[in-house]
């Protein structure tokens, strides 16, 4: 039982803060009357980016971008990044296992905190709260690894294509 109690847990957040944060009301207050008539497109991107600061631990930072659009004014932009401090628990050793919970795990959790902070920037703006329904990380994830998978592929084909070029040039 004791050994249960000093197991660590595979990740452990030990801080999260904003990074940096920017909102934007360039077409106030013009902008009000325009939301008024119809809701705005809103597009929002997701982004993770991890950082190495010691052997197990790392910064993950979670990269929120918002941009409301009325026609072709802007009614607001927000981005956000939000960090947290991680560690990796020891019997994490699998270098893809220590992947997926800087970024899968970790983005899941410091998620909700983001998402309540845009939420609160842009009512304090003068429009709705911005409430980003829940991200599938491992969806992101996956897609980040096939289009890093891909890129590769494509990396590998042009080098051997340049080979080839430069062998046949050779025996010419």
């Amino acid at each position: 039982m004791a050994e249960q109690e000093n197991e660590q847990p595979p990740l452990v957040i030990n801080m999260q803060y904003t990074k940096d944060m920017s909102f934007e009301n360039p077409n106030a207050p013009m902008v009000y009357g325009e939301i008024a008539k119809g809701s705005p497109d809103l597009s929002i991107d997701i982004d993770v980016r991890p950082g190495k600061l010691q052997d197990r631990t790392f910064e993950v930072v979670l990269n929120l971008q918002a941009k409301a659009m009325t026609g072709d004014k802007t009614a607001f932009l927000v981005e956000l990044d939000y960090a947290g401090v991680v560690t990796i628990g020891e019997q994490v050793t699998k270098p893809e296992d220590v992947q997926f919970l800087i970024m899968v795990d970790a983005p899941r959790h410091l998620f909700p905190f983001a998402r309540q902070i845009l939420a609160e920037a842009t009512r304090n703006g003068g429009f709705p709260p911005l409430v980003i329904n829940p991200v599938d990380f491992l969806s992101l994830y996956q897609q980040r690894m096939a289009a890093f998978a891909e890129a590769s592929a494509k990396a590998d084909d042009t080098a051997d294509g340049d080979a080839a070029s430069k062998s046949e040039s050779a025996e010419a």
